[in-house]
This record gives structure tokens, C-alpha cells and sequence, in this order.
């Protein structure tokens, strides 16, 4: 099976609402390796390593985020899949 990687930038009201608390638990639900990071700009950024199939599903959960996050965009990049991640995790 294909292994994939792809940054995100998510848009919209994303900091301050537990956005990558809920884009951590999505991801080790999904099985995926990497890292979500708030930006100075208001968005979100994360890098993410998995199956294509998988990352499509990732990539449709962070559209919606949690209840109180409302997200405006995403903008979506093919990234260096050679880069090794035992584990998803927040960055601060």
C-alpha cells in the first residue's frame, strides 16, 4: 500500500476552540503520523503521513473540526513523504 504525505492549512475560527486537540485524536484514530500547529496568522498548519484513502478521510474530518470551530478553507500541498514520524502529535 501507497504511503502519502500532505501539509494542511486550515482556515476559518481555528485556534482557541480545541481545533488541534480534535485534528490529534482524529489523526491516531485514523493511524496517521505527523504534527498540527497553531500559526501566528489565526490558521492552523499540520503535516500528515498515511495511506491516500486515509488522508482523504483526514483531510474531510478537519473541514468540520469540533463543535465550536468554524472553518473557512483548507489548503492542501503533497509533501515529503520520506520524513519518519513515529507518532501524531501537537507542536507548540
Amino acid at each position: 500500500m501507497a504511503v502519502i504525505a500532505r501539509h494542511f492549512r486550515i482556515t476559518g475560527r481555528v485556534q482557541g476552540v480545541g481545533y488541534r486537540y480534535f485534528v490529534l485524536c482524529v489523526a491516531r484514530e485514523l493511524g496517521i503520523v505527523g504534527w498540527v500547529r497553531n500559526l501566528p496568522d489565526g490558521s492552523v498548519e499540520a503535516w500528515a503521513k498515511g495511506s491516500p484513502n486515509v488522508l482523504e478521510t483526514f483531510q474531510h474530518e478537519l473541514s468540520f473540526g469540533p463543535y465550536n470551530a468554524q472553518v473557512t478553507g483548507i489548503e492542501v500541498t503533497e509533501a515529503d513523504a520520506s520524513i519518519k514520524y513515529d507518532e501524531f502529535r501537537i507542536l507548540r
